[in-house]
């Protein structure tokens, strides 16, 4: 799980908001505890926490004193609304600058996305 060229407390981060997205860890359950990160992933419990600690600082975790940290209430609302601006700005802007650059209009562009989703459901119902 742990990948090169990306601090690890970052890919701690990445992997409980993944894991809040995609239901596994759902709102105001509770988190694995930065220990349990460490010896998953064999790193230092300092690392673990940096990540868990990042997230505490963003609102997506809070930490119920004696208990451990839990998932707040909305954070998957707000990890979905910080991802699709981090798509927006990352896809397609540079997706629509580079059209532009080919002669290639949005409209144009969102039929080639929608032949492209056309033959991706057909190659999946396959």
């Amino acid at each position: 799980m742990i990948e090169a060229g990306k601090p690890i407390f970052v890919q701690i981060a990445e992997q409980i908001e993944n894991d809040i997205i995609d239901g596994v860890i759902e709102e105001e359950t509770p988190v694995p505890s930065t220990n349990e990160f460490a010896a998953y992933h064999r790193i230092n419990p300092a690392t673990a926490g940096k990540g868990v600690n990042r997230l505490v600082e963003e609102g997506i975790l809070y930490k119920r004193r004696g208990i451990g940290m839990f998932v707040a209430s909305g954070a998957r609302e707000r990890l979905i609304g910080a991802r699709r601006e981090q798509f927006r700005a990352n896809f397609v802007g540079p997706l629509l600058s580079e059209a532009a650059k080919l002669g290639i209009t949005a409209e144009q562009v969102a039929g080639m996305i929608n032949e492209e989703s056309v033959t991706e459901r057909k190659a999946s119902n396959s």
